[in-house]
């Protein structure tokens, strides 16, 4: 019983330390953050209900039609947003939807940004995927220490229908 109560501690010390932090915020960061909180939730939705193929096509749509709500953002405010963002996730956020939802924002912003999905087998067999963002040759997004052992598909470009 003790150790629950201390977990359950621990966790509402936590919360409390980053309610503080996030009201520490300038409040375009707290908006931005929000934003990018609230469209992770859509973008892993999106992924669960729809193809990723349909889903893909509705983000073209989305940031085709729609004016970003930030403007101007750098490439490192929208990677810091989408990075915190992912970690006030419950459960998490698996790197397809922080990968998709980056490019999303990068594109929407006038930034060319490439979606890279690689594939690799690990030690026991099995097929493992991975998905990360690159602008401008660099990984903005997704960059793992054994990235090199994936092979990675054909890069698909926001829009196109790779």
């Amino acid at each position: 019983m003790k150790r629950w109560v201390r977990i359950k501690w621990a966790s509402v010390k936590r919360w409390k330390q980053r309610w503080h932090q996030f009201g520490s915020l300038a409040p375009t960061d707290r908006l931005l953050l929000l934003s990018a909180w609230l469209g992770l939730i859509i973008i892993r939705l999106g992924l669960f209900l729809f193809p990723f193929q349909t889903l893909r096509s509705g983000l073209t749509k989305w940031v085709a039609v729609h004016h970003p709500l930030f403007s101007p953002l750098s490439v490192d405010q929208i990677v810091w947003a989408v990075e915190i963002a992912s970690r006030l996730q419950p459960g998490g956020v698996k790197c397809l939807a922080r990968a998709l939802f980056t490019q999303s924002l990068l594109v929407q912003q006038g930034y060319p940004a490439q979606l890279r999905i690689g594939v690799a087998k690990s030690s026991i067999g099995q097929l493992e995927a991975h998905a990360w963002v690159e602008h401008q040759g660099e990984i903005v997004i997704g960059a793992l220490p054994q990235l090199a052992s994936f092979t990675p598909l054909p890069a698909l470009e926001f829009g196109n229908k790779g």
